[in-house]
Formats: structure tokens, sequence, C-alpha cells
């Protein structure tokens, strides 16, 4: 391992040029304009993980292409095998006037790296890509052998490596994955992401009268359904912060005392959270702290109310109909489609008779859980702590990561999320971008896994 550690301080400076190099193409898979741009990423990518000893493809899909790339194997290897995932696409970088600097001509500024796509995801990913660089270039044999998979369409949707999935399902199976997608408190508190919420969505619409009515005229008359509405949906929570929908907590699997004394030990101050937000005081369910509330709760959010006029000055009118766009994120073992069924009927019971009802079910994504004290979970918790120089720790991420559940569906195996993102890296946002130092301890990690994978 030292000869490991030699090449990578050795070689720090050229792996942040060639991560600007990376970051320069405006891979915005949101968006028709950046189509070549995609392909010329991927073309890129293909091209660096080839220089560096790694077999290399770009695969045309029905949308952006997926880079794979393998590390030389041997003909019926009894290595453990493991996938390493990564998404090359970005978000769109508008709003253009709010970035110090133009996103895509990465700039250094402190020991950060701020350009679109420097956290979310290229960074993360190519932190991995050059640990292997260290193996392959010092002759070092790697424990295991490794295929990295990187995708163009994350940020939409990420259908076409769904399909990939299954049609490689025999090339790909291998002992695991490990996904750089997420993120550590700080530098003192590394972390391994052993949870994910789900989500289920869907749009509720009521409709009162037939056209919109004159208030003058017939207000009191008729029930107002952006009041019918309100009334409905505020009864889904209770004052304690708890959703009021029968059968919606059955399948929630209780947190250990083990999980909360460790995300106990995530940094919080309310008052720094409070100022964060821009919120006066805190809400939420009661006998959780804010932590398990956001990460390992289910939750029921109003993401659009519409009904109405909207424009400038008043419109003196009863509306016709009101609607709510919803989503419930979800913890283990909650199943979205039951959770869908138990909400559209609780909001049809709650439904006045002077209304017609409307439930459209929408998206939805399962909730993803590994054991965090499984051999390999200690693995990556061991190579977190060799890197960083202090005990990691163990986070709960209230978004979700479709694509987890899919490796697990399919795949059948399990993935350990080892993030690089520091909260202030501005993912999705104007002036993202990646911690230097966290990108070097990040190599340097990723280095320790295979040794520390292939031995548990």
């Amino acid at each position: 391992m030292k000869q490991l550690k030699k090449y990578i301080d050795a070689n720090r400076q050229r792996f942040v040029d060639e991560l600007i190099e990376y970051l320069r193409f405006p891979s915005v898979s949101a968006q028709s304009a950046h189509k070549k741009d995609i392909a010329d990423c991927a073309r890129w990518l293909a091209g660096h993980a080839k220089s560096l000893g790694l077999r290399s493809r770009v695969h045309r899909t029905g949308g952006h292409p997926i880079v794979t790339a393998e590390t030389p194997r041997r003909r019926n290897s009894a290595k453990p095998h493991f996938l390493v995932y990564g998404h090359y696409d970005v978000q769109p970088p508008e709003p253009l006037e709010l970035w110090d600097s133009p996103p895509f001509e990465p700039t250094l500024r402190g020991r950060s790296l701020f350009a679109r796509g420097a956290s979310d995801n290229k960074g993360q990913h190519f932190a991995h890509l050059k640990a292997v660089e260290a193996y392959l270039k010092t002759g070092t044999e790697l424990p295991c052998d490794l295929t990295f998979v990187v995708e163009g369409e994350e940020e939409v949707g990420g259908e076409a490596l769904v399909e990939f999935l299954k049609q490689n399902k025999r090339e790909l199976q291998c002992d695991g994955v490990v996904v750089s997608d997420t993120g550590m408190p700080d530098l003192k508190h590394p972390a391994l992401t052993y949870a994910l919420r789900g989500v289920a969505a869907l749009e509720v619409k009521l409709t009162g009268p037939d056209r919109d009515l004159h208030s003058g005229i017939y207000g009191g008359s008729v029930e107002n359904p952006a009041m019918a509405l309100s009334k409905m949906l505020g009864r889904m929570i209770n004052k304690n912060g708890s959703i009021n929908v029968p059968g919606f907590y059955d399948d929630v699997i209780k947190l250990t005392a083990y999980e909360r004394r460790q995300l106990a030990r995530v940094p919080y101050s309310e008052a720094k959270y409070k100022k964060l937000l821009g919120v006066k005081a805190l809400f939420g369910e009661k006998g959780f702290t804010p932590n398990e509330q956001r990460a390992a709760r289910p939750t029921f959010e109003i993401n659009g109310l519409t009904s109405g006029y909207q424009g400038e000055g008043s419109k003196t009118i009863v509306p016709s109909a009101a609607s709510a766009k919803i989503t419930m994120r979800l913890v283990p073992d909650q199943k979205p489609q039951k959770i869908l069924r138990l909400v559209a009927k609780q909001l049809k019971a709650l439904c006045p008779p002077t209304m017609r009802i409307e439930v459209d079910l929408g998206h939805a994504a399962d909730p993803y859980i590994v054991s965090p004290t499984g051999p390999l979970a200690k693995a990556a918790l061991k190579s977190l702590e060799a890197s960083f120089g202090h005990e990691p720790v163990l986070l709960r991420e209230g978004g979700s990561i479709p694509i987890v559940e899919h490796f697990s569906r399919i795949l059948k195996v399990d993935t350990y999320l080892l993030g690089l993102a520091l909260p202030d890296d501005n993912l999705h946002s104007p002036n993202e971008k990646m911690d230097l130092e966290v990108f070097t301890r990040g190599i340097w990690m990723s280095a320790n896994l295979w040794t520390n994978l292939a031995e548990a």
C-alpha cells in the first residue's frame, strides 16, 4: 500500500488537471442542445479509462451512451468482482447569473474546484478511477476484479441503464456495487450511507361547479374546491407530525438503539440548521430528532397547490377545481404501491359529498437498506477511517437513488454508498464545487477499499 500512496501523492496535481478536463464537457442530459457534448464526454471518459489500462467501451442506448471500463481479468478468475457506478451527465447550470465563474470553465478557489458536475458526480467517480490507475501503473495486483459502469442519464431518470442491466445481467454479475454519489457531514465525519428513502407520488384534484362562478352571486351557496381541498390536506397530518392514514406505518422497521446512537453522532446544531433553512422554528414527527425525521422516517409532503386565478390583481370567483401534487418519502419496509393505495383511499374518504375527486398515481421507488454491521459494510468503514483518519458515521439518506433498487432487484446484490460530497458543495445549485482534500482522500479511500473488500 505504501507504493500506492506514494503514486497518489506524486500525481495529485495531474489528477486535478485531468478532472478539470473532464468537467469542461457541458454534458447536460436534460437539454437536447447538449446531445453532442454528452457523446463527446462519453468518448473522452472511455478513452481516458483505456489509457490507464482498462478495457473500455461506449455502449449505444435508446438514450445517452453508457461507458463501461473493466480491469484486466484472467479467464475463470477466482477474485471477487465489484461494480463501481457513476454518472457523467450533469444538471443544467441555470441560473447562470448566480455563478461566480462560468459553470463549464472549472475554477480553483482555495482548496475547492468550482464547476457544474464537480461533485455530482464526475469528481466522485473519477476518484475511484484514479485509485485503480495507481494499482495498474505501479504494477500492484488488484485483489478484486472491477467494472466501472458510468451512465449519461442519471439526472433525467436513468431508464437506459435499467435496460442495460437487464440485457447484460450475466456479464455484470458481481459481489456488490460501490457508489459515491452521496455525502459526508465534514472531513472529520466520513460516512457510509446504508439506507435510502423511497418515494411515492400522486396528484389529487377536486372539482365542484362545472365552471368558475361569480363569488358575489353564487358564493356561500356552493362549497369552494380550494377550501375543501385545504381542509382535506390539513387532516392528513396531526399536531404531532404523524401521518393520519390508517395502515401507513404498519411496515416501518423500527430504528434500533445502535442506529439511533450512530445518527446522534452526526454533527447537528438546531440554530445553524434553522439558519440554513431560513425558518423560524422546526416542525416534525414527535419522538424523533431532526436527523431521524429527515432521513429515517416517512413523510407526506404537498409539492404544489393549484386553484383559481393566479394572475395580476384580483378576480372574484369560486374556482371550479383545486389540485395538489403530493409525494411521500418512504422507509424500509414500506411498499410504494401499498402506500399509494392507502393514501388514495384516505383522500377519497375525506372528500366531502359536494366534490368530485380524482386521484392519479405517479412514480414510485422502493426504499433501500443494507446491514451496517455486515462484513462488506465493515470493510467500507475501515477504508474510510484509513483515509480520513477519523471514525466514520453511519447515515441514512433522506432522498432516493432509484438505480440502487435496480441493482438489488436485477443483479441481486447490495450497494455501498461512500459519498465524497460536503454539505456546501452546492449540488444542483449555482457554484457547485468539489473539495480537493476530499477528492484526494477519496482516491486513497478507494485504493484501500478494494483490499478490504477482497479480504471481507
